[in-house]
C-alpha cells in the first residue's frame, strides 16, 4: 500500500538505494514507495534489476521536476566517498 505522504502532485523525491552488493543508485520520482518497490522487482533500472534486493538509504523531497532532476546529476556525479557521507550525515 502506498502511504500518502510519498505521492502527492507536484512533489518530487531524489532518492539513493544501497544495493546487494553495496553499491548506489541514485534516481527520482514522484511516488517514492512505488520507485522502490519496482527496483525491488526488477523493473525500475537495468542496474538495480542484478543486484536485488535494494534497500532506500537516503531521499530528499523537491517541490519541482527540474530541482529533482538537477539535483540527481549532481549527486550521480559524487564519489562513493562523497555518496556515503550524504547517506551517513544527510548532507
Amino acid at each position: 500500500m502506498v502511504r500518502k505522504k510519498f505521492v502527492r502532485k507536484g512533489q518530487y523525491w531524489v532518492y539513493i538505494v544501497q544495493c546487494s552488493d553495496g553499491t548506489y543508485y541514485t534516481g527520482y520520482t514522484n511516488n517514492l514507495e512505488e520507485r522502490v518497490a519496482r527496483h525491488n522487482k526488477g523493473f525500475a533500472s537495468k542496474y538495480t534489476s542484478r543486484r536485488r534486493p535494494v534497500k532506500l538509504v537516503w531521499h530528499k523531497e523537491y517541490k519541482y521536476y527540474k530541482k529533482a532532476f538537477l539535483e540527481e546529476i549532481r549527486i550521480k556525479s559524487l564519489t562513493r566517498k562523497q555518496k556515503e557521507h550524504l547517506v551517513t550525515n544527510g548532507k
